[in-house]
């Protein structure tokens, strides 16, 4: 018979909730440019500033799709 021990996982916990903290402050500044509709003018947006919208977009959609297992990571 093999016995488990107890695993102290609190540097794990430590770790995890560090880099959550990161990804909550992260959101809330991409929230905050998205309020100032990333610094732009609805007069002075270029094909430039849709790029770069639709770049930032992409990364995002990566990002959801992992975490809600949907696109290329559905199973």
């Amino acid at each position: 018979m093999t016995t488990r021990r107890a695993t102290d996982n609190s540097k794990a916990l430590d770790a995890f909730m560090t880099t959550k903290l990161q990804i909550d402050a992260m959101l809330e500044r991409l929230t905050a440019l998205s309020s100032e509709h990333f610094e732009t003018h609805p007069d002075e947006i270029n094909w430039g500033d849709v790029g770069t919208l639709n770049h930032y977009a992409s990364l995002l959609r990566q990002i959801t799709d992992s975490a809600f297992k949907d696109g290329e990571h559905a199973a």
